[in-house]
């Protein structure tokens, strides 16, 4: 999903149609065609399980999505009405299987009510708006389990490692620290957005490099530093709060 969307944004931005890059599209979503359905380690690459993780399966409904998208924009070859089946077959499942009842939130992966702060991507994608009542819902939840000091965590860790196979704490996670703050702007919550991304950019150091994770009861950084997904979403989350101020983000 991240590789074609890259793809698309690119073309989108002026850069030249190669057939390397046509190519490379259609034999990973030949792979995916079938590949959605594995389980897998999910973005945090876990040392438990594998399982059917939430995150997973909407990038792959965005993969399939900007091809759809990119035959669409630019008249490009591909078995476009396949794509189409496959996107909304993905989209039906995560809507029916990822869903917690007792939550009241997307789940980390299918059949289970533990959270996860990667279901923000879900509007950010494009997979629902954010203003949808389930994504709202979604939101409340994880402001009620994972916010640590009006910072997000990846999840919550168990001591018996049953979630991720590891025991042990964590520090708050920063970039999904800045998708609630993305997720807030989307939602029309704009002064909650501004607030905390402040926050966020106020724990960079003198150069302006900022980690991975973030302590805030000792008010340091914590894990990779510089790390250059923290960076990543700083800068998109940016594009977000000035785009959903000005009503011109339509996810995705």
């Amino acid at each position: 999903g991240e590789v074609i969307d890259a793809m698309l944004r690119a073309r989108e931005g002026g850069a030249p149609a190669l057939e390397q890059a046509w190519s490379v599209l259609l034999a990973t979503l030949e792979w995916l065609a079938d590949g959605w359905r594995r389980t897998d380690a999910g973005i945090w690459e876990v040392r438990g399980p594998e399982r059917h993780f939430t995150h997973s399966k909407v990038m792959a409904w965005v993969a399939f999505d900007r091809g759809v998208k990119a035959v669409e924009a630019f008249g490009r070859d591909g078995p476009v009405d396949r794509w189409r089946s496959i996107r909304d077959e993905i989209k039906e499942e995560v809507l029916e299987r990822a869903w917690s009842e007792r939550e009241q939130a997307f789940a980390q992966s299918y059949g289970s009510n533990e959270l996860d702060a990667s279901v923000l991507l879900m509007p950010l994608v494009g997979f629902l708006p954010a203003t949808d009542e389930r994504m709202v819902s979604t939101v409340a939840a994880v402001e009620r389990t994972l916010l640590r000091d009006g910072f997000v965590l990846r999840y919550v860790a168990r001591d018996d490692g049953a979630v991720d196979g590891l025991s042990g704490d964590e520090g708050v996670f920063l970039p999904c620290s800045f998708w609630l703050a993305a997720v807030y702007a989307l939602q029309g919550r704009h002064d909650e957005a501004a607030r905390l991304y402040e926050r966020l950019l106020a724990l960079r150091n003198d150069v302006g490099l900022i980690s991975e994770e973030y302590d805030p009861g000792a008010g340091r950084l914590l894990g990779n530093f510089p790390q250059a997904f923290t960076h990543l979403e700083l800068v998109n989350t940016a594009f977000v709060l000035e785009e959903a101020a000005t009503g011109t983000h339509l996810g995705g």
